[in-house]
């Protein structure tokens, strides 16, 4: 091959290149994220035990219907189970005006990690009503920047394998109980029996299960994680959701 025709082979490599990084992100860059973090307490109150609202949330200005998924869900941790407020300041504004003495409210959004193609945020909140303490909630958000959805569970198992999937997951809570020793406390095996949660995190390094307070364990443990490495979920999950093969 001629001189001329080598330059001009590197050419048409070089503009493929090009229109590939135009039309198609790289995957393997982080998507850029911008904090936004705030702590109000009730307006006129001077004492040390004023309501508080702490609000840490996320934005993405390259995907920004990524945003909207984490006001809503960090919305509903709010809501407790009422009406949605309409926004994180109109939460915090509603919130404070009725509080009492020590209420206080944390609302969080973080991101967990980001791997071939995904985003894994962590959701956190505690809220603080005057109880013997506060009611923490957690949940996870798995965006996949390429379909630019949230990731249900359907969505990431292979058709047909939802059964098999929660054996695993079962599985994995025997081991946590052996490995916490708990397994050996017959009262705390009957009363704390393995549940399934709508928690699930595709990590890089495992699939995540975490589990709110009180599901499978006292308050006091806090908020169990399962963990189930991905060589166990072949012919489960989706092979492309595999970490390295996307």
């Amino acid at each position: 091959m001629t001189l001329a025709k080598l330059t001009t082979v590197a050419v048409l490599a070089l503009a493929l290149g090009a229109c590939q990084s135009v039309f198609q992100p790289n995957m393997r860059k982080p998507l850029e994220v911008k904090r936004e973090a705030w702590e109000h307490i009730k307006p006129g109150c001077s004492a040390s035990d004023c309501p508080l609202v702490n609000i840490d949330t996320l934005h993405f200005p390259a995907q920004p219907q990524l945003d909207a998924v984490i006001e809503r869900r960090l919305l509903q941790f709010a809501a407790a189970g009422g009406p949605l407020p309409t926004s994180l300041k109109a939460y915090e504004e509603s919130f404070l005006r009725s509080a009492q003495s020590r209420n206080s409210s944390y609302l969080q959004a973080k991101v967990r990690e980001q791997h071939d193609g995904l985003v894994i945020i962590e959701l956190s909140s505690y809220l603080d009503t005057g109880g013997a303490h506060g009611n923490p909630g957690r949940a996870f958000i798995n965006w996949s920047r390429q379909q630019e959805k949230v990731l249900t569970l359907q969505d990431m198992l292979v058709p047909g394998q939802e059964e098999t999937f929660w054996k695993t997951a079962q599985e994995a809570h025997r081991g946590w109980l052996i490995s916490t020793r708990m397994d050996q406390d017959p009262e705390f095996v009957k009363n704390w029996p393995f549940q399934k949660t709508p928690n699930i995190a595709l990590t890089y390094g495992a699939v995540v299960l975490k589990y709110d307070v009180y599901t499978i364990a006292p308050y006091a443990m806090g908020h169990v994680e399962l963990k189930i490495p991905y060589p166990r979920l072949n012919g489960v999950i989706k092979p492309e959701l595999f970490p390295g093969r996307g």
